[in-house]
């Protein structure tokens, strides 16, 4: 039995890896800042296996270490977690938010460190497996994107660090980069038709599952992924 814990795993790229992942048979957590967000997406990915939902904010440390302590007193233990939750918030310097400023930092950086500190004790004992969703834009910059390229630079070299830290345990600590995705970040509903370059949730899906699949010795430890045919 193995079992994976996916914050904001209700929708877009994390509902795409829950739903890979409980068709390769594992028991999936996944979290939302609402329960109903939450429950919803359960409903939907019962029918591919063994899924608990759980309301919890990324950005809230005790939030954290209460989903864990949910899911081992459910299932035992935990063996992977994917840090996927984020949020994006894009203005020129000069007229930036300094609350969208805090979101952005408090969810896409302090939340991973929140969601690892708090989960990295279970995952030793199975010699698990992290993997952080950053994103091109954690090594790429563009105007307008200081605070979302700032939390995502920071994530990238946050995650890279803890793989160094971690590697003696026999965990692995992965993370993915990816470019455009169909999925409701930013607010975006996504449209088959005009997203279909994209790279599609259950793609992320796939990746997940065959990074898993790497012989122990193997450690995929930087991912970029980007569409095959760019929009234009």
């Amino acid at each position: 039995m193995k079992v994976a814990l996916i914050t904001g795993g209700s929708k877009g790229i994390g509902y795409g890896i829950a739903e890979a992942l409980l068709k390769e048979g594992y028991k999936v957590a996944i979290t939302s800042r609402t329960i109903d967000s939450a429950n919803q997406a359960a409903a939907n990915l019962v029918a591919h296996g063994d899924v608990l939902a759980i309301e919890a904010n990324v950005a809230d440390f005790n939030s954290q270490e209460a989903a864990i302590n949910l899911i081992v007193e459910k299932w035992g233990q935990l063996d992977v977690l994917i840090a996927n939750a984020g949020v994006g918030h894009f203005a020129p310097i000069d007229e930036l938010d300094i609350n969208l400023w805090k979101e952005t930092i408090d969810t896409n950086l302090t939340g991973v460190f929140y969601s690892i500190k708090a989960s990295v004790e279970e995952i030793k004992k199975n010699k698990g497996h992290i993997f952080t969703i950053s994103s091109l834009a954690g090594t790429n910059f563009f105007a307008g994107g200081s605070a979302y390229n700032a939390s995502k630079f920071g994530l990238t070299g946050f995650t890279q660090s803890v793989m160094l830290d971690l590697r003696k345990y026999g965990v692995k600590v992965s993370t993915i980069m990816p470019g455009s995705v169909a999925s409701h970040f930013n607010d975006h509903q996504p449209d088959s038709e005009n997203d279909a370059w994209k790279i599609q949730p259950e793609d992320m899906g796939k990746l997940i599952v065959d990074l898993l699949a790497m012989p122990a010795r193997t450690l995929p430890s930087k991912v970029e992924i980007r569409p095959t045919t760019p929009k234009g």
